[in-house]
């Protein structure tokens, strides 16, 4: 039987805390985009076309990185408040590489680690 890799990723714009479903304990692994408030302020003050060019960049960097992190996964569970995970779910799905891979994606209220970590292990215990 093949083994199963399941890895649940709570993210926004900003970071993504991945949370691979293992025996206890659970480690959260954390990647931050590097277009944060600081280099928006930086970018915008040059102009506005130059700050969403900058942002683009930068998104399109940070989503090909967990990319090539979530590659060796054989399901995946995309979480999080905002749009990012369904960009992402985009992202993956145009990738031939993710083509058999059974990704999910939930939206869900800000939560602390704790709850992430009771989130993906309640996902990935019901299968």
């Amino acid at each position: 039987m093949k083994k199963t890799n399941c890895i649940g990723v709570c993210m926004d714009h900003s970071e993504a805390n991945l949370i691979e479903f293992t025996r206890e304990p659970i480690i959260t692994t954390t990647y931050y985009s590097k277009f944060n408030h600081l280099e928006k302020e930086d970018a915008l003050k040059k102009s506005e076309s130059v700050m969403h060019n900058k942002e683009k960049n930068e998104m399109s960097h940070y989503y090909k990185h967990l990319s090539n992190v979530l590659e060796p996964y054989t399901e995946i569970l995309l979480f999080g408040q905002t749009d990012a995970k369904v960009e992402l779910f985009h992202i993956l799905k145009a990738n031939s590489h993710f083509a058999d891979i059974n990704i999910t994606v939930a939206h869900t209220d800000k939560m602390t680690e704790n709850q992430q970590h009771a989130f993906v292990r309640d996902h990935f215990s019901r299968k």
